[in-house]
């Protein structure tokens, strides 16, 4: 198996037919059929089901997709780097962060590290938190962007300060007085929550004895933040999260609840190299 095969293989999955693939890798059908069943020979396993109109992924299909994308992504992000190399300090940072840090590291830290390092190229994987722990166990990036919690005793890690959640809605569902509220004062309202947290939300508000009603669990603070901003609920998300949509209509009041709160984390992988680019970046982080 080679990265040969495996672009081969990627775009038989995304044209969904062989010849369609073939087409687009300007190879002759017959030939892209015999790579695919070479690769299905070396691997020992069935790797698509064939359709009239188009082919099925088998789960083993499916399994070698997700490898064969960060093979090739981590492949070709190598020989930019290397090409990189001779240019300046020092070629690309491989950065994935989950959509809530977005206001923590496009601020001050990137701006300064890009005036500093001009030549630094970047590659950023957005994805949650567990994608990007993926990514970084898988080496397809060397830092990772995530809040906690997460297994912080298996990585490297740079904490910022802690924050508090905050409980967002649009205005026509705003309720006047103090800007902050007690866990308690959600017990009737209907709650859109960001899926990471909700195993922590559920826990806290049991522990103040009610079962929230939670209309909406979804794997981004954005979209969490977009459906408050239709009015269908209110939206349980950091603090800092709030300035990822530029919602007029939105207000918030912080909750009062000492445990529901969240840190941005820079993580990197223990005893592994990483390149002196993302060593530099680190110290803009700390900064």
């Amino acid at each position: 198996m080679d990265i040969r095969q495996l672009k081969y293989f990627i775009a038989i999955t995304e044209e969904e037919q062989i010849t369609k693939a073939a087409k687009k890798l300007h190879l002759a059908q017959p030939h892209l059929s015999r790579q695919l069943k070479l690769l299905e020979d070396e691997l020992g396993v069935k790797l698509v089901e064939r359709g009239s109109k188009k082919i099925q992924l088998t789960d083993a299909g499916k399994m070698l997709k997700n490898r064969a994308e960060q093979i090739i992504q981590l492949t070709e992000s190598t020989v930019r780097e290397l090409k990189d190399f001779n240019e300046g300090l020092c070629g690309t940072l491989r950065i994935g962060a989950v959509s809530s840090s977005g206001t923590a590291i496009l601020n001050d830290r990137i701006n300064n590290f890009h005036k500093k390092y001009p030549l630094v190229n970047f590659e950023i994987w957005d994805g949650n938190t567990y994608k990007i722990l993926e990514l970084l166990n898988n080496g397809v990036i060397e830092i990772g962007i995530v809040r906690t919690p997460f297994d912080i005793d298996s990585y490297e890690s740079i904490l910022l300060p802690m924050e508090p959640m905050v409980a967002a809605m649009r205005e026509d569902l705003y309720w006047e007085g103090s800007n902050t509220i007690r866990l308690e004062e959600l017990k009737e309202k209907p709650l859109i929550i960001y899926r990471r947290f909700e195993e922590l939300i559920l826990e806290l508000c049991r522990k103040a004895r009610f079962e929230p009603r939670i209309i909406c669990k979804n794997d981004d603070a954005r979209t969490t933040l977009l459906w408050a901003d239709t009015g269908l609920g209110t939206a349980i998300v950091p603090k800092s999260a709030i300035k990822l949509v530029g919602s007029m209509q939105l207000k918030y009041k912080e909750i009062e609840e000492p445990f529901l709160t969240t840190q941005i984390a820079a993580i990197w992988m223990k005893d592994r190299h990483i390149s002196t680019c993302s060593e530099q970046f680190l110290k803009f982080f700390r900064s």
